[in-house]
Formats: C-alpha cells, sequence, structure tokens
C-alpha cells in the first residue's frame, strides 16, 4: 500500500529517509552530499512521485520504492 506522505509527521517521514539512506548507501555521485541534502533530494523525488513510501503488511515495514518497481508488483 502506498503511503501519502501528506499523511504522515515530519518526524517519521524524516526517521523513514533517514533509515533508507543509511541502509540503501545511496550512490550520489563523485562528490559526497551531507545528509540534509540526500534528506532533501529523497524529499523532492517523493514530492514529483518518481518514489514512493510502501507499506508491506505482511512484513509491519515501511519501504521507498521507485513507483515504476512498485506498480509491476501490483
Amino acid at each position: 500500500m502506498i503511503i501519502d506522505i501528506e499523511q504522515i509527521s515530519k518526524e517519521a517521514l524524516n526517521a523513514i529517509i533517514e533509515d533508507y539512506i543509511l541502509r540503501e548507501g545511496t550512490d550520489y555521485g563523485e562528490s559526497e552530499c551531507s545528509m540534509d541534502d540526500k534528506k532533501q533530494q529523497i524529499k523532492a523525488q517523493l514530492s514529483s512521485k518518481q518514489i514512493v513510501l510502501v507499506y508491506s503488511e505482511l512484513h509491519e515495514t515501511v519501504n521507498i520504492l521507485p513507483f515504476e518497481q512498485f506498480t509491476s508488483h501490483e
């Protein structure tokens, strides 16, 4: 199930994004970005719907997935 980012608190969204960044080890190119820069990039992608928050009822977890990837599993 896709979670609308407007329906959760800013603190919860920040925690999910920080966990995603630390877990995924996201590559941001040749130069290193600060955690704040990475969070802003993720928030922009969430706002533009390039990526979405997905809740798994089976695992009771929230993950960030590319929109296309999520829709291909439905």
